[in-house]
């Protein structure tokens, strides 16, 4: 078997899992299913991913091969709390248009056990939740920050799976109390400027997105340079 064969006949074999699970997310899948759609003996599938629990790391794989091709086509909005936002939308989207991949991706629990490709995504959160963080729009530090978006975002998009059915106004209102968590915006603002930010921020289409973050540019370099805000 040439190269070529080898490597279409283990990317067909993922192919194959991923359909069984997308057909029934949350279900168990047969391996002897999977060979008969690719017309290959069981031998085969164990010597390309050894265990079935090999195929599903590699559709677990897959699925945030696909997610991150998905992130990387947006466009940032130059704007950390604003690229957050759209995160969190563009994830609950993809969880709902793929509940096969995101029920393994995120949906199946072995305890001290985290994909690795879990990773991925993971970092570009923390490298948002960082530049918030030094922009000084953060009341917490950037790690908890990125954790706590995480685990609200997966928990509205694994409900939603659940129940089969989007559920937006849902998934906006625990968002913007998740950013209000982290910010320190949700009850008594930190100061006007940190207010006039985010304000700015959660609004891109009111001034344009050059124009809004060159605004937050200039309202983060007077907070800098301006006196902390006297604490209630």
């Amino acid at each position: 078997m040439t190269g070529t064969a080898t490597s279409d006949t283990r990317v067909r074999l993922i192919d194959a899992a991923a359909d069984l699970i997308a057909a029934a997310p949350g279900e168990d899948f047969s391996l002897r299913a999977v060979c008969d759609a690719v017309g290959v003996k069981m031998p085969t599938l164990y010597h390309f991913f050894g265990s079935k629990q090999g195929l599903i790391d590699a559709v677990v794989e897959r699925g945030f091969d696909l997610y991150l091709g998905e992130k990387a086509a947006m466009e940032s909005s130059g704007d950390p709390i604003q690229d957050i936002r759209a995160g969190w939308d563009a994830h609950v989207a993809f969880g709902l248009a793929n509940p096969g991949f995101y029920t393994l991706m995120y949906g199946k629990v072995r305890p001290g056990y985290s994909p690795a490709a879990q990773s991925r995504p993971s970092e570009i959160l923390l490298a948002l939740t960082t530049r918030a963080a030094d922009q000084g729009r953060l009341v917490v530090a950037p790690e908890q920050a990125a954790a706590h978006v995480l685990v609200t975002n997966v928990g509205v998009t694994l409900r939603q799976i659940v129940l089969a059915a989007a559920d937006p106004e849902l998934s906006a209102a625990v968002r913007e109390g998740t950013i209000a968590a982290i910010t320190g915006t949700g009850a008594q603002p930190r100061n006007p400027l940190a207010a006039a930010v985010e304000i700015a921020a959660a609004h891109p289409d009111v001034l344009g997105r050059a124009e809004t973050q060159l605004l937050v540019e200039w309202l983060t370099k007077l907070g800098e340079q301006s006196p902390a805000a006297p604490t209630a």
